[in-house]
């Protein structure tokens, strides 16, 4: 392995673990839920990928294979986080936020008001 190679996933895994420390404190330390969920959704994520795309470059340079198992909880980790994010911050509009807004006529908050429903001041005719 060239030395260019060892600096590179150096350098990846170092950044990976970087972010994934500063995601961990950000998960302790911030005040609220909807400040804590940019934690492990935003550099968490970016952390545990970076160290993932460090581990499929040592793999692939000095076994000479590209490891799939990286690159699977890769692609896993990218696509959950998000959508779980948003599940869990959907939630805690539901439950603990009483928001200052007018009530939409539906059984719906305003947090999963799906396009597909019109609130009951748009269906009088009110533009909203």
């Amino acid at each position: 392995m060239t030395i260019a190679a060892e600096i590179l996933i150096s350098l990846l895994l170092v950044t990976g673990a970087l972010f994934a420390l500063v995601g961990s404190f950000g998960l302790v330390k911030l005040p609220d839920l909807m400040a804590r969920l940019h934690a492990p959704t935003k550099a968490t994520t970016l952390g545990v990928g970076g160290c993932l795309l460090g581990s499929m470059g040592y793999f692939l340079l000095t076994d000479g294979r590209a490891s799939i198992h990286e690159l699977g909880i890769t692609l896993f980790l990218f696509l959950t986080a998000p959508i779980t994010a948003n599940m869990i911050a959907k939630a805690y509009l539901h439950q603990l936020v009483k928001p200052d807004l007018p009530p939409t006529g539906t059984d719906a908050g305003w947090a999963t008001l799906g396009p597909s429903v019109r609130p009951a001041e748009q269906e009088a005719g009110h533009p909203g």
